[in-house]
């Protein structure tokens, strides 16, 4: 009787600790739990005629604690660096047609997933070394439906939860070797060797030419190592191939996360490269021969001047075609940001080559807000890389604006320069004539009525909106319906209709 009295006991502890450690698929309610645990204790009274609970169980505080939490999150921007970035998940994004569900009727043949050749090739990579298409197939449909939570790069490492069909997500990770150092001195050679592959990099483009210098930077079949915390032995499961599936799009907006991926960050890898252009610039410099300066001797003036004779002035130097480029600055430490200081030698550059050709300054007249915008419409590209940044944190401090009032003010400049700028802030009242044939223009152009106010014209569902320029162009905007958020589209016309051209197929307008 006491044997089997013990093996009772043991048994009744291991289902104990084994439902203290599990997950509720869905919350319970109190009354629900009673019952639960009434039904536990009838069970247990069924394993042996000697065991009769005396009382119900009691509420220890401490076990609480054991029991593991389901995490929410990934994300930690805090812990930051330049070898570590969190993104944010992705929203989920509408099906692209092909069947992507779980319910193992998934055909092949399915779009591509990513938008640029490398995020493409990192999906290749994925789906030539997978085992079973299918599992890849339900993987894009967890990616598709905003299943992946932030997203943790780090060298070698890719990390995220991932939710599937249990209330508790999955962590999930994929390694990638890393590069070693042999390997980034030929990729910082190949990258300095030609300049367009730096303002690739920073427009957030990735050249074939510098993808295929001999560096393996872009992954093969077999290079992904998944692994997830899911009972499933597939290679790779589905929560691992949603999270590879993702890492694609992170790749399409940034090509340095791959790079970080392969153990460089984008910060130091920018340093590098500056510094090495320095070193070529200096060492071509020292290779090559001053030329001779135009102009007159001092010792033949001097001697012209004892003869009572002097010789006539030599004649003006041609205008150059165009601006040169300024020498490259090296990043000190402690020192001006050597991005920052190019664009600042460029732009000095660019006013005196208008000044001595022109004889005026375009940029003199200008207020200060008007030259930060003009500033931070000159940087490359469309992304905030770092430095860019940088510059709009000084630009908005200088002025007193905020960073998103200077991207909307970039992006009327881009669109229209000061005339755009002018429109974007001021709104005026135009005289009787190309303003007033506007709408009926567009009611001809099978266009619904637009409401008028000053020199705005808005569509009446409230997501388009023309707007007349001093210098008689129209210029569109766009905003979300009732948000009143305009942000500058398209390009400026003399039509009212021409300007609408790009913004949708006729039936959105």
């Amino acid at each position: 009787m006491r044997g089997r009295t013990s093996e009772a006991g043991a048994r009744d502890l291991r289902d104990f600790l084994a439902s203290a450690f599990q997950l509720p698929d869905e919350p319970t309610s109190p009354a629900e739990e009673t019952a639960r645990n009434n039904d536990r204790s009838v069970k247990g009274s069924s394993h042996s005629g000697d065991f009769t609970p005396t009382s119900p169980p009691t509420f220890d505080p401490g076990l609480t604690s054991a029991v593991p939490q389901t995490p929410t999150s990934m994300a930690s921007p805090s812990r930051d660096s330049d070898l570590r970035r969190t993104f944010p998940a992705f929203p989920p994004r509408p099906s692209d047609g092909a069947g992507h569900g779980d319910s193992g009727d998934d055909t092949p043949g399915t779009p591509r997933f990513a938008e640029t050749w490398w995020g493409n090739a990192w999906v290749t990579a994925l789906e030539e070394g997978a085992l079973d298409p299918k599992r890849l197939l339900r993987g894009r449909s967890y990616a598709e439906k905003g299943h992946v939570d932030a997203i943790t790069v780090t060298p070698g490492l890719v990390l995220a939860y991932v939710k599937g069909s249990r209330a508790r997500p999955y962590r999930v990770q994929v390694r990638l070797r890393t590069l070693d150092d042999a390997d980034w001195e030929r990729f910082l050679d190949a990258a300095a060797d030609r300049p367009g592959h730096i303002a690739a990099l920073l427009d957030k483009e990735m050249p074939k030419s510098l993808a295929e210098c001999g560096v393996p930077l872009l992954p093969g079949p077999g290079d992904l190592a998944p692994q997830c915390s899911c009972p499933d032995s597939g290679h790779p499961c589905k929560h691992a191939a949603a999270l590879c599936y993702q890492t694609a799009r992170l790749l399409d907006a940034d090509p340095f996360v791959l790079l970080l991926l392969r153990g460089r960050g984008e910060r130091p890898l920018l340093d590098a490269l500056s510094r090495r252009n320095a070193a070529r610039a200096a060492r071509a410099a020292q290779e090559q021969e001053p030329a001779p300066l135009p102009g007159v001797r001092a010792t033949d003036v001097l001697a012209a001047q004892r003869e009572r004779r002097l010789p006539p002035l030599p004649p003006p130097l041609p205008i150059p075609a165009h601006p040169e480029q300024p020498p490259v600055y090296p990043a000190a430490p402690g020192g001006p940001d050597p991005f920052a200081l190019d664009q600042l030698a460029t732009d000095a550059a660019a006013r005196a080559h208008a000044l001595l050709s022109t004889g005026r300054d375009p940029v003199g007249d200008l207020t200060l807000w008007q030259d930060a915008v003009r500033l931070a419409a000159a940087r490359p590209g469309s992304g905030l890389t770092v430095t860019t940044r940088a510059l709009y944190a000084s630009l908005t401090k200088a002025t007193g604006r905020t960073t998103g009032e200077l991207a909307r003010a970039v992006a009327a400049w881009r669109q229209g320069g000061i005339e755009g700028l002018a429109v974007l802030e001021e709104p005026w009242d135009p005289p009787a004539g190309r303003f007033d044939r506007a709408r009926p223009l567009l009611l001809a152009a099978d266009l619904p009525a637009f409401r008028p106010w000053h020199n705005r014209l808005t569509h009446p569902h409230g997501h388009v909106q023309l707007r007349l320029g001093r210098d008689g162009l129209w210029y569109a905007y766009e905003s979300e319906p009732g948000d009143e958020d305009w942000w500058p589209r398209g390009t400026p016309d003399l039509d009212p209709v021409g300007a609408l051209t790009g913004l949708g197929a006729p039936g959105d307008l």
